[in-house]
């Protein structure tokens, strides 16, 4: 089994040949084009020497040449690497020695960035460049364009690598998670059907496909499903995702709760954008607070559907179900996953108490490389270990209490930084909040809100102090924050996930 045989060339075995697979900018590009294009990449780097299981990086921005190399990629049996496309020289030097990547695919606008570190990096035989050619670099077109469009998929196994997803780094340095030829085929099918996408979809992520659930809203699943996807390679601010919203008229925009906070901030967007198309939006990646979704739907006339997911997971595994979503709540369980809350001596716990998600699903990496002691207290056997505070409800909902690191005691009682934030982000002069557990002067543990305004609010002690007020007539008093600082923004990851850590 070779994942590009299922996912890519499927579509022109099902008489999809000459339908449209990809809109990027003016272009609307064919499965048949984009298979083609995968298959000059494979045949390129065949030519260069690239055999199974050698890792590609790939630097480029969400774009057709980002299909058609990691299609290409995985489809001789080597190893498809994306690189976050927001990092720094440091960084890409880490990725670069830690994957032994012998090529690398990037783009001109990140060459500057990547440039002085190439020479150090031992096993890096070739550079691809696409856009400008680049000194010293293998111009893109020209390589591809050499190359023939015909490609046999390497007789690879199911449980041979295929792709790696580096973790955001929202705890620490990040991980290398390495994912198998059929996580991507096992993923779709069971995603798909829960979230009533079809082949008549037209998708926008913006989530980015270096991220795995932008992965999968823009290449696995679309493709594996015979939509429309539509790519945009610029970064994901408001007026820029509006306007691609206008333009492509997609029916499910993929969007983060930093995102959708920020969209909502943009005034008269009724009478400036036409989002009529849409069917539901979706959050992923941090909690949604309730209020962003009650403001949204009033706001655009559509659900926001919360799903979680991770890296190790390789896309989703609970889901709000469409046309039945709960705000704040992540979902039930897929079909085709399983789910376990247990305490800390792994003891399942019963409905409404919190505890430690498990997950068991055959999407999930087989292990973290170069990562040996990490990889074992993650992957349990068929479980995975999310490293996220749960519990659920009786209806089999989930609910996020944050991650395992972020908890914090007041009073000897657990306090969920999410449970907090929600309340923080429902005052009407709040647009993001993060909550911390904080030593107060007798070195006891408590709430600390870190506050981003919206536009129009300046911050006082007195707005601080209404905000405590206010979330204390929300949640339970012993929770509400201490302290209250105002920030411009909150520290993120590249995927908008906000490092808890770094504000402790």
């Amino acid at each position: 089994m070779n994942a590009t045989s299922e996912i890519l060339d499927r579509n022109l075995e099902m008489g999809r040949s000459g339908r449209r697979a990809v809109l990027y900018r003016d272009q609307a590009l064919t499965f048949e084009e984009i298979a083609r294009a995968a298959n000059r990449v494979g045949n390129a780097l065949r030519d260069l020497g690239i055999g199974m299981e050698q890792r590609v990086g790939i630097l480029l921005p969400d774009c057709p040449e980002f299909l058609a190399a990691f299609f290409g990629t995985i489809k001789i049996g080597a190893v498809a690497v994306p690189f976050n496309t927001m990092m720094t020289t440091n960084d890409y030097r880490y990725f670069l020695q830690d994957s032994r990547a012998r090529a690398l695919i990037v783009h001109e606008a990140f060459w500057a960035t990547v440039a002085p570190i190439l020479r150090e990096c031992r096993h890096l035989e070739h550079v691809i460049s696409v856009g400008r050619e680049e000194p010293g670099t293998i111009p893109f077109v020209a390589w591809t364009g050499a190359a023939a469009a015909e490609l046999a998929p390497a007789e690879t196994s199911p449980d041979e690598p295929a792709f790696w997803l580096y973790s955001s780094g929202s705890t620490g340095p990040p991980k290398g998670a390495v994912h198998l030829q059929h996580d991507m085929v096992y993923s779709a099918d069971f995603v798909a059907p829960a979230m009533q996408l079809g082949a008549d979809d037209v998708l926008y992520s913006a989530p980015k496909l270096f991220f795995a659930y932008g992965l999968g809203n823009s290449l696995f699943i679309p493709f594996r499903i015979g939509a429309t996807v539509v790519l945009e390679p610029d970064r994901p601010l408001p007026l820029t995702v509006f306007s691609v919203l206008h333009r492509y008229r997609p029916t499910v925009f993929f969007g983060v709760p930093t995102l959708l906070a920020s969209m909502l901030q943009v005034p008269d967007t009724a009478s400036r954008y036409d989002l009529s198309s849409i069917r539901y939006t979706t959050s992923a990646g941090e909690s949604l607070p309730p209020a962003i979704y009650h403001e949204w739907k009033k706001r655009f006339g559509h659900e926001i559907v919360e799903l979680f997911g991770s890296t190790e997971i390789v896309h989703a595994c609970l889901v709000n179900p469409v046309g039945g979503t709960r705000p704040g709540s992540a979902g039930v369980c897929i079909p085709g996953y399983e789910a376990r809350i247990v305490d800390e001596s792994g003891r399942e716990v019963p409905d409404g108490e919190m505890g430690n998600l498990l997950i068991k699903g055959d999407s999930i990496a087989a292990y973290y490389w170069n990562k040996h002691e990490r990889s074992k207290r993650t992957f349990l056997g068929e479980w995975v270990f999310t490293g996220d505070k749960f519990y659920r409800d009786p209806d089999g909902y989930y609910w996020y209490c944050g991650r395992s690191d972020d908890m914090f005691k007041v009073s000897g009682q657990w306090v969920s930084p999410i449970e907090v934030e929600h309340a923080v982000c429902a005052h009407p002069a709040v647009l993001e909040a993060a909550v911390v557990g904080q030593a107060d002067e007798h070195e006891l543990i408590k709430a600390k809100a870190v506050v981003v305004l919206r536009e129009g609010h300046a911050a006082s002690p007195k707005l601080a102090a209404d905000i405590q007020q206010f979330v204390k007539t929300h949640i339970a008093p012993y929770k509400y924050p201490r302290w209250v600082e105002f920030v411009p923004s909150l520290p993120k990851t590249a995927t908008g996930k906000i490092k808890r850590f770094e504000l402790r």
